[in-house]
C-alpha cells in the first residue's frame, strides 16, 4: 500500500461520511476531516500519523456535533516546516486553524502531545474554548521510561515496522486493538519530506511540564481521560492533574494504555459524549479541588 491507500484505509474504518479539505491556516497548508453537524469540536491527535488517529471516535461524536479533526503542522498531509514546534508554536496554529475554518468557539479535545496543545491553547485563547477533554495528556509532569524514550528514538529516527512493533508496546494495552493501517502509516508519514521535522526540532518541549499554577488559570470544564494501563504516561499524572484543575473530572479506562481510544473505543467514546452532551452547571461543592473520579470497564 501506498501512504495514501493507509490513509485512505483508516478514513474508510469511519463508518459515516467524511470529507477530505485542505485550508491554509497562517502559512501552513494544513489538511483536515470532517463529519456531522451541530456545535463544533476539534480533535487534536498526538505526536505521530495525524487526524486518522481519530478513526475510533470520529463517527460516534459526529452523531452528535460537528466534528473536525485536523493534521496538526508537522504531522499528517499537512505541512512540515522548519519550526520550533513547542506550544507556543502549535497554539498559533491551532488559532490561525479554527480562524480559517470559521469556527469563533468550540470543544477541544486532544491526546497525548495534543492534549498539551490543547492546554496551552487554552491559556492563550480561553475564549475559543467551551468544554476542554484531555486523554492521556502531555504537559502534566508524566516523564516516560527510558525503554520506550529508546523506542520513540528509534521510531522517529529509523522508522520501520519494527520499530513501530517496539513502541507500539508502550501506547497501547493489547497492540492488536490499533488497525495496522494506523502503524504502517505513521511510518510513512515519518518517512515523508520533514516528517521528522517535529520530533527532532521540537525535542519534547511541547509536551514539557506546565506549572501547577498555569493549570490553576485554565477555569474550562474538563473531563480527563486516561487509560489505566498507560505505559508511556502513568495513570497518576492524570490523577494529580485533576486535583489542580479548577472544575475537572477524571475518568480511567479500564485494559487500555496510552491510546484508550483504539483500546477501549466503546467506553472511551461513551465516556466523552457523557461529558460533552450533558448541559452540566458545576456545582460549588464539586469545583476546586474536588475533582469527580470514575473508572469505565
Amino acid at each position: 500500500m501506498t501512504t495514501k491507500n493507509y490513509h485512505q484505509a483508516l478514513i474508510d474504518r469511519i463508518e459515516t461520511p467524511v470529507t477530505q479539505s485542505n485550508v491554509m491556516a497562517g502559512s501552513i497548508k494544513t489538511a483536515y476531516l470532517s463529519s456531522g453537524s451541530g456545535q463544533p469540536i476539534i480533535l487534536l491527535h498526538g505526536a505521530g500519523a495525524g487526524a486518522v488517529t481519530w478513526y475510533p471516535s470520529i463517527g460516534a461524536i459526529s452523531e452528535h456535533f460537528h466534528v473536525i479533526a485536523p493534521d496538526i503542522v508537522g504531522y499528517g498531509e499537512s505541512d512540515k516546516p522548519e519550526a520550533s514546534y513547542d506550544r507556543t508554536y502549535f497554539s498559533k496554529w491551532l488559532k490561525h486553524f479554527m480562524l480559517a475554518v470559521n469556527i469563533p468557539k468550540a470543544h477541544i479535545i486532544g491526546l497525548s502531545q495534543g492534549g498539551a496543545i490543547a492546554l496551552q491553547f487554552a491559556l492563550d485563547n480561553p475564549e475559543m474554548i467551551d468544554k476542554l477533554v484531555l486523554v492521556d495528556a502531555g504537559a502534566l509532569g508524566a516523564r516516560p521510561s527510558f525503554a520506550s524514550i529508546l523506542g520513540m528514538l528509534w521510531l522517529n529516527s529509523f522508522p520501520s515496522s519494527l520499530a513501530n512493533r517496539f513502541y507500539s508496546r508502550f501506547i497501547l494495552f493489547d497492540p492488536k486493538n490499533r488497525d495496522s493501517n494506523h502503524a504502517h502509516y505513521s511510518v510513512q508519514v515519518i518517512k515523508s519530506k520533514g516528517g521528522k521535522n517535529a520530533f527532532r526540532l521540537g525535542r519534547g518541549a511541547a509536551v514539557s511540564a506546565m506549572s501547577e499554577n498555569s493549570l490553576r488559570q485554565i477555569v474550562k470544564d474538563t473531563l480527563i481521560v486516561w487509560g489505566e494501563n498507560d505505559q508511556l504516561f502513568p495513570v497518576e499524572y492524570g490523577e494529580a492533574a485533576s486535583k489542580i484543575f479548577p472544575y475537572a473530572r477524571l475518568v480511567r479506562i479500564h485494559n487500555a494504555g496510552h491510546l484508550p481510544l483504539m483500546d477501549q473505543p466503546e467506553a472511551f467514546n461513551s465516556a466523552l459524549l457523557e461529558f460533552l452532551t450533558e448541559n452540566r452547571k458545576v456545582e460549588e461543592e464539586n469545583r476546586p479541588n474536588k475533582a469527580l473520579h470514575r473508572t469505565s470497564r
